[in-house]
């Protein structure tokens, strides 16, 4: 799978892992359509890469249809890239009382059905374009958590919706090897994301500490990098991958 003069969707992609994977494809002389709720940052970033931005809600299926389509006009659609998402911070009964249920259907419904959402309908258009020479004619790659394997205290909603992302990875790629797509989910450790770079410099370093080695967090372009891989190579497929510098995740 070449970058170069095809399309690729990022959703999430007026921030963070989405905004720096954004402009490692430009870079790869590939095409981007964003896609994100925010409005001010994606249509900023979009102008900077001369991409496209749509604003989306990714449960919303008119709003991933209006994505599709964008990208579809650019150019061959050849991939998507999930990285919208959030990540609530709740205990299941807290000093106020049990965890709110809208708070952890949210969580579900954007980082699990959201993903969803969006796969099914870059697929759908993905099958219907021509293969390459290797016969391939998509990939796409979901953002899991190692929360998904190592979820936190108060990551309950934040961790069952992101081990449902990887736990989508095998039977989705299944169901699309027909369709000669790809499905990879990469599994983040701790990331500098605007989440965390909002937190004081000695929290940050704290947590930076906490990983084997290297020892601090994660950067964007590091998630980018493994996604360019993963595009790139054509036997990456079904599996999560822990992007996490050996880190294992306490309790607290």
């Amino acid at each position: 799978m070449q970058i170069q003069n095809n399309v690729f969707i990022v959703t999430g992609g007026a921030s963070g892992l989405g905004a720096a994977t954004a402009r490692m494809i430009v870079e790869q002389g590939g095409k981007v359509v964003l896609a994100d709720v925010q409005v001010e940052p994606g249509e900023a970033l979009a102008a900077e890469l001369k991409a496209v931005f749509v604003k989306c809600d990714v449960t919303s299926e008119a709003d991933g249809k209006a994505v599709v389509d964008a990208a579809v006009a650019l150019g061959t659609l050849r991939g998507l890239i999930n990285c919208a998402g959030v990540a609530p911070a709740v205990k299941t009964v807290g000093k106020d009382g049990p965890h709110p249920l809208d708070v952890f259907q949210r969580t579900v419904n954007i980082n699990l059905v959201g993903t969803f959402n969006m796969a099914r309908l870059a697929a759908d258009a993905m099958g219907k374009t021509a293969a390459t020479d290797s016969g391939e004619r998509g990939v796409i790659i979901n953002t899991a958590s190692v929360a998904a394997f190592d979820g936190q205290i108060g990551q309950v909603a934040y961790a069952a919706s992101k081990a449902a992302v990887a736990g989508l990875t095998l039977p989705m790629a299944r169901d699309l090897s027909r369709s000669a797509i790809r499905v990879m989910t990469i599994a983040p450790g701790i990331f500098e994301t605007p989440m965390l770079m909002g937190m004081p410099e000695e929290v940050r370093t704290a947590l930076g500490n906490m990983v084997p080695f290297p020892p601090r967090l994660g950067r964007p372009d590091e998630y980018a990098h493994l996604a360019k891989t993963i595009i790139e190579n054509t036997m990456l497929n079904g599996e999560t991958i822990r992007l996490d510098g050996a880190i294992r995740m306490q309790p607290k």
